[in-house]
């Protein structure tokens, strides 16, 4: 079978979401994920953007061994070299050059002429091939430029030996018939050894049919994001597009090399990471993609999941059944059950989990895989000790009573205590959090999410906190939604604090 090569760009294109942004060292972590799950290419990042981000790009280049490492350019001389040297430590390097060909840009955003567009991508187009063999072109907002003059761009960089060229619907403007159409006329005029890339934007809801309305016309390449986290209303949905392809090879004829017993743990392990949770109702991975709740359905599961289910849950990562455990169990038992739900623990990461998953067998008569996963992955997002740990609080509240809270937080050796009072119990707790770190964030967005089913669920809080112009977003599980919030609260200062630390960008990126 022919095969369609798999070019994610989670780290680069997804971390342009609001909000998303991750550090060098949670980049590293998601790369390895990715490397896991299979992906030909992954764009590690947009080096001129950010001293971190090129830091990136160069740690990922030496940890992974299968995958092409990509890193982002414009055609800027500045550009290229940084992305050059970021990409020094790789195996497989390849680097992606952009130059906006639409009318639009050339008017608006570029102020130049046909002509001028031409001559930059030629230019820098041979420059990036002078020092390195695989170089990829995107003309950017492909999808709202004059066809003869994509294909004269294409054409262009093509003869300098540039075998990739991705035609990018920059702001989701295209629909399927005519995407598809201008990928078989491209395909019809650019050389044979010439790999058609896409990148789809979802503005429209088309990412993924457009994608894969351009395979059938001839493009080999499709750049994607785990969850479909992108600009604005996100990217094409790689485990969209890798499904797809599986389910239905009968129509397409097509395979990938990615794993997909990978993607649930991939997505899961994204989200954590960068905050963005993922929608129940998301196809293949999202929270209700195998539940079943009407009767007429369950009947038919029970005599043959095939009914109702295209797909097993197996196939994507998601064990059939859940292995009941309780406070009687044993580490062998949750190590088994972790094994079986894909996380390989040393012994230090399975004791702290298991000290967690006795505190909450003390609360939750049954604990479930989702809960497993949840108080693991609450482990695993952690890539440095924290600076402040939730140690003890108490609430007190009611109808008739000024909400109040107690705080006693844990920074390295220090046990550091204070009160305060609120317009609720959240609030209060914010504010004693607030006392006794000396920060003071601006709380931008508070939500809560059941993880786990039953009436002592555990709930997930996801918080965005504002501070010194960074925005930071933090997690907390808990049965109880108070400890979560505080939790999720403190793992945001955290990360805050971490960042702040960074070095400052030096370079400002398109």
């Amino acid at each position: 079978m022919d095969k369609v090569i798999i070019f994610d760009t989670t780290l680069r294109d997804g971390e342009q979401s609001p909000g998303a942004s991750l550090t060098s060292d949670e980049k590293i972590k998601v790369a390895d994920q990715l490397e896991r799950l299979g992906v030909d290419v992954m764009e590690a990042g947009f080096p001129i953007a950010s001293p971190d981000d090129a830091k990136a790009v160069s740690l990922i280049g030496e940890r992974v061994k299968n995958s092409v490492v990509c890193a982002l350019a414009r055609c800027r001389d500045e550009d290229i070299e940084v992305a050059l040297r970021s990409l020094e430590t790789a195996r497989k390097p390849r680097l992606h050059l952009f130059l906006a060909t639409s009318e639009i840009h050339r008017k608006y955003k570029l102020n130049k002429a046909k002509d001028e567009i031409l001559k930059i991508a030629v230019e820098k187009a041979a420059f990036a091939k002078k020092h390195l063999d695989d170089v990829e072109f995107s003309p950017e907002d492909a999808t709202r430029t004059e066809p003869d003059f994509l294909l004269e761009v294409a054409k262009r960089v093509a003869e300098l030996g540039v075998k990739t060229i991705n035609i990018p619907d920059t702001v989701g403007y295209t629909i399927p018939s005519e995407y598809g159409t201008l990928i078989k006329y491209l395909r019809e005029n650019l050389p044979d050894d010439v790999v058609i890339s896409v990148h789809c934007h979802n503005d429209l809801g088309l990412a993924v049919a457009n994608s894969l309305t351009a395979v059938i016309n001839g493009a080999r390449q499709i750049e994607c994001t785990i969850n479909g986290i992108g600009e604005r209303a996100g990217s094409a949905s790689l485990e969209e597009i890798v499904m797809n392809l599986a389910v239905r090879k009968d129509l397409y004829k097509l395979e990938t090399t990615v794993v997909t017993k990978e993607l649930y743990r991939t997505s899961r392990m994204v989200s954590s990471l960068t905050g963005v949770p993922v929608q129940p109702n998301k196809a293949i991975i999202g929270a209700n993609a195998f539940r079943h709740e009407s009767g007429i359905h369950q009947d038919g599961i029970l005599k043959n999941p095939a009914t109702y289910e295209i797909m097993s849950p197996e196939t994507i990562g998601i064990p059939e059944s859940e292995l009941v455990l309780g406070k009687h169990s044993g580490r062998h038992a949750l190590k088994a059950r972790l094994e079986a739900l894909g996380f390989q623990l040393d012994e230090e990461q399975l004791g702290k989990i298991f000290e967690k998953f006795k505190k909450l067998a003390d609360k939750k008569k049954d604990i479930a895989d989702s809960d497993l996963m949840a108080i693991t992955e609450e482990e695993d997002v952690r890539t440095e000790e924290p600076v402040y740990v939730l140690e003890y609080f108490h609430i007190v509240s009611g109808s008739s009573t000024i909400p109040s809270a107690t705080v006693r937080i844990k920074k390295g050796e220090q046990l550091c205590e204070d009160a305060s009072r609120g317009d609720g119990p959240v609030d209060a707790l914010y504010k004693a959090i607030d006392r006794i770190t000396g920060i003071s964030p601006v709380l931008k967005e508070y939500k809560i999410t059941a993880v786990t089913g039953g009436q002592d669920a555990q709930g997930e809080v996801t918080v965005s906190l504002e501070a010194e112009g960074l925005k930071i977003s933090g997690k907390g599980v808990s049965t109880d939604i108070i400890e979560a919030s505080g939790k999720a609260y403190l793992n945001a200062i955290n990360r805050f604090l971490m960042r702040k630390n960074l070095p400052k960008a030096k370079y400002k990126g398109a």
